[in-house]
């Protein structure tokens, strides 16, 4: 059974108006490094009798802007409440209620004999808007899922960064920040014990690194920050050998080489097909999953699982649609099998549990990499692998191969999260730069460390830091979103004086 080291403090949420995001980094990690099971002392699933299943996630996010009261931090969702008549603001209580739906949907479709998964992946920046408007409402629900025993073998939380930075183009040194804050507050929220369930990671727009160094980076953080598995979108990664997948729906070895020649590997659920609401709010994988039969992994024979996330509020299908469709689903399993044979629904975590104690080994998982990745290891010798000849490789395959990038790739390959941002990526890696230069000295000393991170200044400087990092920025085109960034790059500037 799972047990919690000794002694952790109950820690706030907000601290003088701010998210809780730093301060008890080291409680943070004492409580996710641990290797045991976390669904298998309660689940109500046997692979004896189960022929495939499938998992489902659903992603919410709202990023945080300078848009309110003379210029305050406040949530994109409070913005779109205040004002109705811009674009699409007038889906703002139809997304608020999609943030707290899974809290109503869970424990009566379970009070009905169903049986129910789910898995949620919620931004940081989310979290705090919800509790910047007083919607305790919704917050309050999401708790009733994740912390009451009755309902929570049924729920799983997906980490992810904070404040939905693309991996690709975060800056190294503030990928384990992204992870740790995201984590913090979560433990601020739900608790200790809800933080150490959280096993699965769910990086923002499925955008998965190819360069070696950023990958390494990324996968030796989530490691150390107690992960055990991430999604991963298909398109994004390939074989060893550079081909495409053969066979999606079964856990893979996501592997991370780097520069240097040191690799580093993390499990993979692959989520299939590209992005599409509509996947996830029609419950597609169910009816995927359904011709689907055992498959050989190692030794063992285990049902296939099909992986799907999606947005969990955004356009008509998840706002309309997806309710009935997935009552309707989980009503549908309980008459072709009871629900816990057959086709069944999984979590992630609760899945690779399941078939790890049925026999199968993570380091026996088919191997992948980033795409486009078995081209730079083509013209680099294993046997001598250095940074000169990695950075070499890429720039001769920037020359000579127009598809080639190291921009990494996403659900989202239609839209660049670099080309044409340089106005906002320049003083994100600026800010970022200069954020470590003056912290990262301090932070080397032990004694000092605790205190520091746990000062208003350094959580206001560590906010503005990854909040710059946010995605939207970038997504929304230049204008008033690419202002939104300068603004706060303005005001980390004037706040490192100050540290």
């Amino acid at each position: 059974m799972l047990k919690l080291p000794d002694n952790l403090p109950i820690i706030p949420e907000i601290i003088d108006g701010l998210p809780n995001i730093s301060g008890w980094e080291t409680e943070v990690l004492s409580v996710v490094n641990h290797n045991s099971p976390v669904f298998l002392p309660k689940t109500n699933l046997s692979l004896d009798n189960i022929q495939s299943g499938f998992a489902i996630a659903l992603h919410m996010h709202q990023p945080t802007i300078p848009a309110g009261y003379d210029g305050g931090l406040i949530s994109n969702l409070q913005y779109m409440f205040e004002h109705q008549g811009e674009g699409d603001n007038h889906n703002a209580a139809p997304f608020a209620y999609c943030y707290s739906r899974m809290g109503d949907f869970i424990p009566e479709l379970v009070h009905q004999g169903c049986n129910p998964r789910v898995m949620l992946d919620y931004s940081g920046n989310l979290f705090w808007g919800l509790r910047q408007m007083g919607r305790n409402d919704i917050i309050n629900n999401l708790k009733r899922i994740t912390c009451d025993p009755t309902y929570q073998p049924y729920v799983e939380w997906l980490g992810t960064m904070w404040s939905h930075a693309v991996i690709p183009s975060t800056p190294i040194a503030d990928i384990k920040l992204q992870i740790l804050a995201w984590q913090q507050h979560f433990a601020a929220i739900f608790g200790w014990e809800a933080l150490a369930r959280v096993k699965g990671f769910s990086p923002p727009e499925m955008h998965l690194p190819n360069h070696p160094d950023t990958l390494f980076a990324f996968v030796k953080a989530l490691k150390e920050c107690g992960y055990k598995w991430l999604l991963v979108q298909e398109h994004s990664v390939e074989t060893i050998n550079g081909q495409p997948l053969s066979y999606k729906h079964l856990p893979h070895r996501l592997i991370a080489r780097n520069s240097q020649g040191e690799t580093i590997s993390i499990t993979a659920l692959i989520k299939t097909q590209g992005s599409d609401t509509k996947l996830v709010g029609q419950m597609q994988p169910y009816y995927e999953a359904k011709t689907l039969n055992k498959q050989q992994l190692g030794d063992v024979l285990v049902p296939p699982i099909v992986s799907q996330i999606g947005d969990g509020e955004n356009g008509g299908v998840m706002m309309n649609e997806f309710p009935s469709a997935f009552k309707q689903a989980w009503g549908d399993m309980v008459n072709h099998g009871g629900g816990k044979t057959g086709v069944v629904g999984f979590c992630g975590t609760e899945y690779l549990e399941l078939i790890e104690a049925s026999g199968c080994k993570p380091e026996e998982y088919t191997a992948c990499q980033p795409v486009g990745q078995h081209y730079i290891w083509e013209r680099v010798a294993s046997d001598n692998i250095q940074p000169e000849g990695v950075e070499n490789a890429i720039f001769e395959l920037k020359q000579t191969n127009p598809n080639f990038h190291m921009d990494g790739a996403s659900w989202t390959n239609h839209i660049s999260w670099i080309k044409g941002y340089e106005n906002v990526l320049s003083p994100m890696y600026e800010l970022s730069s200069l954020f470590h230069d003056k912290v990262d000295t301090l932070l080397v000393d032990s004694t000092t460390a605790p205190s520091l991170t746990q000062q208003d200044n350094y959580r206001q400087l560590l906010l503005d830091n990854l909040l710059l990092q946010t995605s939207c920025f970038r997504y929304w085109g230049q204008g008033t979103w690419t202002d939104y960034a300068k603004e706060i790059y303005r005001r980390g500037e004037i706040l490192l004086d100050k540290l």
